[in-house]
């Protein structure tokens, strides 16, 4: 009787060092910018070679969070966000390729933008930092910080966006064309056309 006991503890405890080795193996992944500078190489006709000002309709993509820029390509890849372009950029790549891109996009300094509407930046100012009570939108700054450096991990750096760009995602939420995320679809709904692009204006100049 002993000897079967023996064998399934020496099991046991070879499946414990295996999983234990395969954990620390996963821990040890670092993210390599150069590496990704070099995967990014075909990104650059959309986004810039450094992710930086380039077309207003392609975001900034400089000193975001990488575990932001992951999560969209994943769900790019994945088809949860519809973009016929990104999904096929995406396609061939792995976690760990998304990992060396983000990386490399955000060990970028994002450079500063500005608002442009002088006649809307207070409205702007108001929904970004106190929402829109009556209608129950929260304040922009409670998740994307009142800086617009967003919360890594969890929110998107927005300041200095273009601000075609937010808007666009703004109504694209409101549709339900982009529907990878249902507190952002929520908000936007609530929202109208004047709102968003007040908003979107007062976010591209914030630093």
């Amino acid at each position: 009787m002993k000897l079967p006991i023996l064998f399934a503890t020496l099991m046991l405890a070879a499946g414990v060092t295996t999983t234990a080795a395969a954990a620390d193996a996963k821990a040890a992944f670092k993210a390599d910018p150069a590496k990704g500078a070099t995967l990014a190489a075909t990104c650059l006709a959309c986004h810039t070679a450094d992710g930086s000002r380039g077309a207003v309709a392609n975001p900034i993509l400089q000193g975001q969070h990488p575990e932001y820029l992951v999560k969209q390509l994943q769900e790019f890849k994945s088809g949860k966000r519809a973009n016929a372009i990104m999904q096929g950029m995406s396609a061939a790549l792995s976690e760990d390729d998304m990992k060396h891109i983000a990386a490399f996009y955000a060990d970028k300094q994002a450079k500063p933008g500005f608002a442009k509407n002088k006649d809307t930046v207070l409205l702007g100012e108001k929904i970004y930092r106190g929402g829109i009570a009556e209608r129950s939108v929260p304040a922009c700054a409670g998740c994307h910080s009142p800086n617009g450096a967003g919360i890594p991990a969890q929110y998107p750096r927005l300041g200095g966006q273009h601000v075609e760009y937010t808007e666009a995602q703004l109504v694209a939420f409101r549709s339900g064309a982009r529907a990878n995320n249902a507190q952002m679809t929520a908000i936007a709904g609530k929202m109208n056309d004047r709102e968003i692009k007040a908003v979107s204006d007062y976010i591209a100049g914030l630093r």
